[in-house]
């Protein structure tokens, strides 16, 4: 790598890493007992210990269905279907002499409807089926015979060793023995798991960390005693046996099934969980077997249908019997058209009940057309053509990603039109899950030119305000203007006063510079430069961080290079770049409690200078008492970029005395040193001292765009009175309060549990009052809850209680919430309202409720709306981009980048005037971000947008 990405960084040095204290629980002692059982023999398959464990294989199976089981199986569902038990009870004594017609004409259209329906089932199950047998055959390198060879995930046995690359998902839950980092750091993204999109660090202990190599682990051997399999995503307990020491494990060593390795070139592990027994198949639930409401209330129907055939048939029987048994009457037959001696046993008046019996079977076969079977076959019939219908409507087909929609089953169809509550993830499924920079407030100017999509819904509601509103200003024109240029991911920020370089004209051009100074080094991301274009990227912990960087890099203050102790810059000084180095000391990470990140550095002028970033509520209290000249301002600016939906963050700094920062740096690094329970709050208090007397410089604002078309649907949906939940694994900004934390610091741990369970309850009753108060007015409210209260909400004492305060809520909003608490929220309200609950995701970490859910919609997520490609075989132009505009769905537009100098437009229109009418075409001279050419197009298509997609030359 040109910038020494991984071999000259150690994180482990410059962080505070709070995260990485080895757990002091008290659960460490119930290692051995009941629970926390599982022994692991590490890279020693021929233990004899532990040939005698029976663990789960890593074999994975989602299907419902066998091959042994699916005849037998899909038999029982189907006969769970109250009429096809009463048409196989008819077909069956249809082949009796009794029957009054012929037995094909019953049998055949049972054999019809129940065979489509178990093919169809087949057909499904064999999707997933499918889908299971790509999994199982990925391939890993597992260390076998001193040497890693590559073996399929279905192959692997606990207590494996293997090595997993960068962007490779793990393939069971693995224990992190070390990594390509020399302090045995990684990134892993967890999005599979709790829809967190933010990287989240692991670290491997420092006596294994130095394994990191091919060639290390001919001699290693240790032991690892650890909990049973469990669901649980956020808490692990065990330990490591190596070279006659005992290590305490955390979750912060731990590599989960699904998750994916990021930023990190790869990483050891051994296998500790496999197959079933991980936490992500932990959190799965069986295959549900789903049946409509209409179907439901079809078998009520039958039953009252086949009630009344019974009684006719009964009451005809009975009938019969008596007039047949005065039938022999003296030796005489009072029917005299009656043969006995030619009849079947149908009719013998000396076995009356016989015969009223008899004819009480035929009366069913006869009046068994009450119940009509070809009902069955042609709401079957109809199924199929609404699936088909829908995996053809254009309206729900995606044409960016060449994606239609796919109806997996057709047994729910007729429940899309009864739907009464909606419950949503939210990263990746309501919105895009990319951050843009596109407003900021610098020494009490607001910079930013357009609207958000949420200020654009309030100017409509208002029917007032116009685009130059909240700082900036655009027309339509303009509008469209922004959308071709936007082409930068995590940038939409337009504003010509400090753009290219113009920010040095203005007034308070050195707070601009500190400011975007401070973005190019405050953060943790990586910078990456790919071989093939040569082009910079950067590999972040969150969206937010990332676009940061790159915001800083688009207005002059390139962030290129990192090293265990340096961040460098290309930072631009009177129109020219300046390479400038600065020498970085501590970093105090962001987490949710402190809700801010700090580091410290030497610039060139020898000064100590401390950056932060955080949010308006911790900083602005840590400014310096002196006057802050633009604070009001800037408290402004923040409650707009609120209004319009964005994240905001507060930018500052202090210049650090050298005395002041040696005595704090002792302290400092005493904390993070400490191993006692007590730690985090040593390091936090060190960081307090230093993170005071800050001088505000400004606010960043943030946009994480809704997904296109999400507020007008949550609009009509509302409208249509369908109430909405989201349910997701992010954190929460506005946590719901509860005071249980001077608890903690104590070991009662039943005491803990109590007060939580007793707040959550006092929060709960609490709501209820305000919503019974609230009815008679037009006050709306909104219920937010978090994982850790999930669990005792959800117990059977409180569920009713968070069910009746929460369908009395406008909105509902779950953060923070594991796989199966999705799942458990889910069967809450579809069993305690008993109405039609519909489930929407886009990751693994949904499937549990997609599942349980009357009707489950997974969604494919999609990276933007972009196609990359070549305008032609000879590459004269490369990196082609298309969009439609939204002003007329049949315009297209394209940008092209490394357009040759002596191309022009003519050249480029024949390129495409092959699928369209070429409507206008714009060539700029190296204004690219590399230097290069670029042009726009736009035109009208003639025909298939398919050809055009399709051509060899794209």
């Amino acid at each position: 790598m040109p910038f020494g990405r991984n071999e000259r960084i150690r994180f482990s040095k410059i962080y505070s890493l709070s995260c990485f204290r080895p757990s002091t629980s008290d659960e460490h002692a119930q290692i051995g007992q009941k629970g926390y059982s599982r022994v692991v023999y590490c890279n020693d398959p021929e233990n004899p210990e532990a040939l005698q464990l029976r663990y789960r294989s890593n074999y994975v199976s989602t299907t419902k269905y066998t091959a042994i089981n699916f005849i037998p199986k899909s038999l029982f569902e189907q006969f769970r279907r109250v009429a096809n038990i009463y048409f196989l009870v008819v077909a069956c004594v249809s082949f009796s002499p009794l029957a009054p017609f012929r037995a094909s004409s019953i049998l055949f259209p049972l054999l019809v409807v129940i065979g489509a329906t178990m093919a169809k089932e087949g057909v499904e199950d064999w999707r997933r089926r499918k889908q299971d047998i790509k999994a199982n055959n990925r391939k890993v390198h597992v260390y076998r015979g001193n040497s890693f060879s590559q073996s399929k995930w279905k192959d692997l046995r606990v207590g494996d060793l293997v090595k997993v690359n960068k962007d490779e998902y793990f393939p069971s839950d693995l224990l992190l023995l070390s990594s390509s980092y020399p302090d045995g750091i990684c990134y892993v993204e967890t999005m599979n798991l709790d829809g967190e999109t933010n990287l989240k660090l692991k670290h491997a202990f420092d006596f294994t960390s130095s394994l990191n190599n091919d060639t290390s682990f001919h001699q290693f051997k240790a032991m690892v005693k650890c909990e049973d399999p469990n669901e649980d995503l956020y808490s692990f307990v065990g330990s490591l046996s190596y070279n006659g020491q005992h290590h305490p494990l955390s979750l912060q060593q731990i590599l989960l099934r699904d998750s994916k390795l990021r930023n990190t070139e790869y990483v050891y592990g051994v296998v500790i969980f496999t197959g079933h027994d991980t936490k992500v198949m932990q959190n799965a639930t069986d295959p549900p077997s789903k049946r409509s409401k209409i179907e439901r209330r079809m078998d009520k129907i039958i039953y009252i249908l086949f009630t009344t055939l019974i009684s006719i048939s009964f009451i005809g029987s009975i009938f019969f019997g008596i007039r047949t048994s005065r039938d022999l009457n003296h030796e005489g037959y009072g029917r005299w058209y009656l043969e006995p001696t030619r009849t079947t046993a149908l009719y013998d008046p000396k076995r009356p009940i016989l015969a009223a019996f008899l004819h009480f079977l035929t009366g069913l076969m006869l009046y068994g057309y009450l119940i009509p079977i070809s009902l069955y076959v042609s709401i079957e019939m109809v199924k199929v053509l609404q699936s088909i219908f829908i995996n053809q409507d254009q309206d729900m087909y995606h044409e960016e990603t060449n994606k239609p929609a796919r109806a997996r089953t057709s047994n729910l169809n007729e429940e899309l039109g009864q739907v009464d509550t909606i419950l949503s993830d939210k990263t990746g499924t309501l919105t895009c899950n990319s951050m843009e920079f596109v407003k900021c407030s610098i020494g009490g100017v607001a910079y930013g030119r357009g609207m958000t999509e949420v200020e654009l819904a309030l100017a409509k509601r208002k029917n007032s305000g116009s685009p130059g509103s909240h700082g900036g200003t655009s027309g339509s024109h303009g509008d469209d203007v922004m959308k071709l240029e936007k082409l930068i991911k995590g940038f939409n920020f337009r504003d010509e006063r400090i753009m290219k370089g113009e920010w040095v004209n203005e007034d308070n051009s050195d707070i601009i510079q500190k400011f975007f100074r401070v973005l190019a080094i405050c953060h943790t991301a990586i910078p990456e430069v790919k071989k093939e274009t040569n082009e910079l990227s950067y590999e972040a912990e969150s969206p937010d961080e990332a676009a940061f960087v790159i915001a800083a890099r688009e207005l002059g203050f390139e962030f290129f290079q990192r090293t265990q102790t340096r961040i460098s810059l290309h930072e631009c000084v009177n129109g020219q770049k300046v390479d400038r180095s600065y020498e970085l000391l501590n970093m105090i990470e962001f987490n949710s409690s402190r809700k801010r990140m700090s580091v410290i550095i030497r610039n060139t002028e020898n000064q100590l200078l401390l950056l932060c970033k955080g949010a308006d509520s911790v900083m602005f209290e840590r400014l310096c008492k002196e006057s802050q000249p633009f604070e009001e301002e800037t408290k402004n600016h923040i409650n707009k970029y609120a209004e319009a939906g964005l994240r905001t963050l507060v930018i500052a700094y202090r210049v650090v005395e050298e005395e002041e920062y040696k005595k704090w740096e002792e302290e400092f690094i005493k904390a993070k040193n400490s191993v006692s329970v007590e730690r985090d709050d040593l390091i936090d208090a060190a960081a307090e001292k230093i993170e005071r007397n800050l001088i505000l410089l400004g606010a960043t604002a943030v946009e994480d765009k809704l997904q296109k078309g999400v507020p007008e649907c949550i609009q009509k949906l509302s409208n249509a009175g369908i109430k909405m939940w989201v349910l997701t694994g992010d954190k929460m900004e506005t946590a719901i309060n509860i005071g249980y934390a001077s608890l903690e610091k104590l070991n009662d741990k039943e005491a803990i549990t109590n007060a939580k369970r007793e707040s959550i309850k006092k929060q709960l009753m609490e709501g209820r009052s305000q919503l019974d108060l609230a009815k008679s007015s037009s006050v709306l409210f909104a219920l937010i809850i978090d994982g850790r209260s999930l669990t005792f909400a959800l117990e059977k004492n409180l569920e009713s209680l968070f069910l009746d305060v929460a369908i009395d809520c406008k909105s509902v909003i779950c953060c923070r919430s594991s796989p199966k608490q999705k799942a458990l929220v889910t069967k809450m309200v579809k069993e305690g309202t008993r109405k039609t609950t519909l489930a929407i995701g886009d990751g693994a970490n949904d499937v549990g409720m997609l599942q349980e859910a009357d009707i489950g919609v997974g969604i494919s997520g999609a990276e933007g709306m972009q196609m990359k490609g070549r305008v032609n075989k000879e590459g004269e132009w490369t990196d082609v981009r298309r969009w439609k505009l939204p002003a007329n769905q049949m315009i297209t537009a394209f940008y092209a980048t490394n357009i040759p100098d002596g191309a022009n437009c003519n050249k480029l229109r024949e390129v495409f005037m092959e699928y369209g009418e070429v409507v206008d075409i714009y060539i700029a001279r190296k204004k690219d971000a590399s230097g290069s050419n670029f042009a726009f197009i736009r035109f009208k298509v003639i025909g298939d947008i398919k050809a055009l997609e399709g051509n060899s030359n794209l």
